[in-house]
């Protein structure tokens, strides 16, 4: 999943960490707490006697719109899991099962034909969206269609492999996948047919781009006001500045425990505008039962202690990264961007999110422990596969040879603390590289979509990116290939602009591969990386931990690695 920067952690350089490994509970595999009124996996049949109440969330911003084939935050994915549904779905559940493919919408998985080129899907009877109604295949062949018609951010990498989609890319308003999604109302089947095998289409169905909603819904961004839903709450309410209500779906009735599972709170409260320094203090006095953003530095030694048993730890399979625009000055050149990589004190930036056991230092795009992750790491000071230290001298070399000395360069962040004192950061490296180098700090609301216009000149930006799905090419095609680059849009992922035909071709190779011979493909995906590490259009900063800070009043917490805490399966009072 994309995503917006999610959790960062407020820290001065001069303020220590003083979380220690065993201050925070780190959630085990299974992904169940053993915090307060902690219970089994949430696979276990629903729990009548903790149903109710209203969960209190909190976060610094919104995270722009509603739309769930447009918006590609966690912030918002992670709510869209109680919410929308898809013809499948990743297991409801913690721990490792979570990146388990399951049928949701349709009652089974798919019966897959035709050399793997087509899937065909039987639709679930009496499913309801949360406006009373019924739930039918045409629903189903106009949300694929929504997808180019709103040109949602992976219509040119998840969906294009659709029969009829390279058509629905050039002219979306048209778009009509007659040959590519095919619904039949008699027979209450789906299919879905593809121009070449694709291993990983079940996993891009299970995402929230490719939700079912009703057919006659707007075919451009919903923005602030919301689809109806499939699932166990809908949105009553929605101000981006202000809050977002989700209740109860009164037409909701639970099919699959594993893919959509009745929620227990009666309502879910998500108010946006604190800082989470006052954040951290609702939670700690019940005013809030969990906060998006991670606990600023200065608190994590008095939730590490006197908090311990409500604060969770989970690693992730993630990066925070800067993006270079290779089409612009100064980064049009390659030597600049490698002085780039070769400057920035990735340990700094560890200690600005929080220290150690919150990151660690990144010199790849795709994250430790994921697939087709080489250990390499081209930038670091006396080389070696692990990042040990910046190389200021090799970098203001590179700078010279470049002759982009003394050019200006804009910085976009959010305007959080720790985005912001990265940014800072960043803007005094460049200073000392010779650049004239300016900070813009954005709201969380409307950086990412920001950054990601090319219209708007951004030259460095800081973002993040977390897995959509196990498969590398979730981090390097999405990313980095043409086909995510989209001049004018608000939906460019490839915010680097970064476009390399050579490149494109080792991945679609891989992809080819992985229809047959995963372990061969992971490898070529891993050179894939180092290739676009020498191209140097991103900088790899840190791979972040999260913490989950609870209210005394929240129970059965569970971790999904696929889209991290069930909002929906919290228990509480």
């Amino acid at each position: 999943m994309s995503r917006n920067a999610r959790r960062g952690a407020l820290a001065a350089a001069t303020v220590a960490l003083t979380l220690t490994a065993a201050a925070c509970s780190s959630s085990s595999d299974s992904g169940s707490s053993s915090g307060p009124g902690a219970s089994s996996s949430g696979s276990s049949a629903f729990q009548a006697q903790h149903k109710g109440g209203t969960l209190k969330l909190v976060a610094h911003a919104a995270a722009g719109s509603l739309d769930p084939q447009v918006n590609y935050t966690l912030q918002y994915w992670q709510l869209f899991q109680s919410m929308y549904d898809g013809l499948l779905a990743f297991k409801k559940v913690g721990g490792q099962e979570s990146f388990t493919v399951v049928p949701d919408l349709a009652t089974a998985m798919p019966k897959v034909t035709n050399g793997g080129k087509t899937y065909t899907f039987t639709l679930r009877k009496g499913v309801t969206f949360s406006n009373g109604k019924a739930l039918t295949t045409d629903d189903v062949v106009a949300s694929f269609q929504r997808i180019f018609k709103v040109s949602s951010p992976t219509a040119g990498t998840f969906y294009n492999g659709i029969v009829g989609a390279d058509a629905c890319l050039k002219t979306p308003a048209s778009c009509t996948l007659s040959k590519g999604v095919i619904g039949d109302a008699k027979a209450g089947t789906v299919t879905i047919n593809l121009t070449a095998a694709d291993p990983e289409f079940e996993y891009k169905l299970a995402v929230p781009h490719a939700v079912v909603v009703p057919k006659d819904s707007p075919t451009k961004d919903a923005g602030t006001k919301p689809l109806p839903s499939t699932g166990p709450y809908m949105a009553a309410s929605y101000d981006p500045n202000r809050a977002l209500k989700l209740v109860r779906n009164p037409h909701f009735k639970e099919w699959s425990r594993q893919a959509e599972p009745q929620g227990y709170p009666d309502a879910i409260d998500y108010t946006f505008g604190q800082t989470v320094e006052s954040e951290v203090t609702a939670i700690e006095n019940g005013q809030a039962d969990w906060m998006y953003d991670a606990p600023p530095a200065d608190r994590l030694n008095e939730i590490g202690t006197k908090y311990a048993s409500r604060a969770h730890v989970n690693p992730l399979t993630a990066f925070w990264y800067a993006t270079l625009n290779v089409n612009m000055a100064p980064f049009n050149n390659k030597l600049a961007r490698q002085a780039i990589n070769w400057a920035v004190d990735r340990s700094a930036v560890v200690r600005l999110y929080g220290g150690t056991n919150l990151a660690s230092p990144a010199c790849t795009i795709l994250p430790p422990g994921f697939p087709g992750h080489v250990d390499s790491c081209d930038y670091t000071k006396g080389g070696g596969t692990t990042w040990k230290a910046a190389d200021l001298a090799k970098a203001k070399e590179l700078v010279k040879q470049s002759g982009t000395a003394g050019q200006e360069v804009g910085i976009v962040t959010q305007d959080d603390d720790v985005n912001k004192s990265i940014g800072q950061y960043l803007q005094s490296l460049l200073t000392q590289l010779g650049y004239k180098a300016t900070l813009k700090p954005l709201s969380g609301n409307i950086q990412f979509t920001y950054i990601q216009n090319t219209k708007n000149k951004v030259q460095l930006a800081l973002t993040s990116w977390y897995q959509d799905y196990p498969a590398a090419s979730d981090f390097l095609n999405v990313l980095l290939s043409c086909a995510s680059y989209h001049p004018g849009s608000d939906s460019s992922i490839n915010i680097s602009g970064f476009c390399d035909k050579g490149v494109d071709a080792k991945m679609q190779a891989a992809l080819k591969t992985s229809q047959t011979d995963k372990a061969s493909a992971d490898k070529q995906w891993g050179a894939v990386d180092q290739t676009l590490m020498a191209q140097s259009p991103v900088v790899p900063l840190i791979n972040p931990k999260m913490i989950d800070f609870t209210s005394t009043r929240v129970g059965n917490y569970q971790f999904s690695k696929q889209f991290y805490m069930l909002v929906g399966q919290l228990w509480v009072k």
